[in-house]
């Protein structure tokens, strides 16, 4: 979708547009200077644009997709003086000036950024976000348009289609979700025929004992398995009808033991087999079901977690795709491609994209404890809409980010 260099009524500032207030509590400017500190992207000289503002910026194009590049920055400039520095002296950069900025800081501040404080947030009182003792998250991918730029195709692939070349290079990202609260944490991005399973590996190694991860019958794998129960944290995922499953002991509770293997030739051998509970059931009276699921879980006390409340637990895995759907369609709007024109751009505005989402889901999290409800209650869509205006007493809200929102 193309952009026009819309502008904002006149007399616009910050506190009426771009809550900065809720990115410099989400991400503080002490957290942004020891990244760019790692990443050897600390600005060496005075610039009209100096590096931790960009780092604000990207993650501030992710609130306002359909807007110029300039006018963003504008709007955001506007509150850099009184937020951030009173003595930092800023002027709205053009176009070309806006892009050597960011291309000075490049893409990885801003993935190690993400990586350092994009994680699960839920504590004991989130509703919805546990089952019994476990944290409950979810594992999954989507692809994404990027810009129809020849080196952004030449990096991250174009998808086919059945009528030829889709209209759009795709980049395809695998992350991982909290179900109460629909944060996307441990995120990784890589070309559009890059398979899932190969970026479920580096997702996986941001489980943690105490989760348990809810996974689709396209994850498992004997390798993904082991590295995800490695983690220290439960799994439960489906699996295809086909696996070999043979029951070694019967539970009280119609679950079963059963083993899984490397290659069928260790399975026929008995060898380096890994113990795993089948859970089977089927949907009865639903439209649509399948005449049975599988799934397989590391939890083989079934006292500890029954048949029963596993099968309606593992639905809940459809979580990350309504997590998904606000990323893709209310964060970054419909129909609408990430506007970066490089492939180093793009992956520095996909990471700002996933910041930005945590940053409004925090605050729904925040507003779900006041009011005792569930995070799911709440609109995403109106949530993006009060970061996008006025919050009432923004200017209380110091730059440390160490002080909760009133």
């Amino acid at each position: 979708m193309a952009r026009t260099v819309a502008e904002l009524p006149g007399g616009t500032r910050i506190t009426d547009y771009i809550s900065l207030g809720v990115l410099t509590k989400t991400f503080p400017v002490t957290a942004i200077e020891a990244v760019l500190r790692n990443t050897g992207r600390t600005s060496i000289r005075q610039r009209d644009l100096p590096a931790h503002v960009v780092v604000y910026y990207v993650i501030a194009l992710a609130l306002y997709m359909q807007s110029s590049y300039r006018e963003v920055l504008r709007c955001l400039l506007e509150g850099i003086q009184w937020l951030l520095d009173p003595g930092t002296i800023v002027k709205v950069a053009g176009k070309s000036g806006i892009s050597q900025a960011r291309t000075r800081l490049g893409w990885k501040p801003i993935q190690q950024l993400h990586d350092d404080v994009v994680k699960p947030i839920a504590i004991k009182s989130t509703k919805g976000a546990w089952y019994r003792s476990w944290r409950l998250v979810s594992l999954d991918g989507s692809t994404m348009d990027i810009a129809d730029e020849k080196e952004n195709e030449k990096v991250y692939g174009r998808p086919a289609s059945s009528r030829g070349d889709s209209a759009f290079p795709q980049v395809r990202f695998v992350s991982l979700v909290e179900n109460g609260t629909h944060v996307l944490f441990g995120t990784r991005m890589g070309r559009v025929e890059t398979g899932e399973i190969t970026l479920a590996k580096e997702v996986l190694l941001f489980l943690r004992k105490g989760m348990l991860c809810l996974g689709d019958r396209n994850f498992f794998g004997f390798e993904l398995w082991n590295q995800a129960r490695a983690t220290g944290a439960d799994l439960l995922w489906r699996v295809k009808k086909n696996l070999r499953l043979p029951c070694e002991k019967r539970l009280p509770d119609g679950s079963y033991l059963s083993r899984v293997y490397a290659s069928p030739k260790d399975q026929r051998h008995g060898r380096n087999g890994v113990i795993v509970r089948v859970i089977e059931y089927s949907l009865e009276g639903v439209p649509g079901a399948e005449p049975i699921y599988r799934l397989l879980t590391t939890v083989l006390d079934h006292e500890a977690a029954p048949a029963t409340e596993m099968a309606a637990l593992y639905h809940e895995r459809w979580e990350i795709e309504t997590a998904l759907d606000e990323l893709k369609t209310h964060l970054r709007g419909s129909r609408i491609v990430l506007r970066s024109k490089t492939p180093d751009l793009v992956r520095q505005e996909f990471y700002g994209m996933m910041m930005a989402h945590f940053a409004i889901r925090g605050l729904m999290h925040e507003a779900a404890l006041k009011a005792d409800e569930d995070p799911d209650r709440l609109s995403f869509l109106h949530a993006v809409r009060v970061v996008r205006r006025k919050i009432a007493r923004f200017a209380s809200i110091p730059p440390s980010g160490q002080e909760r929102f009133s």
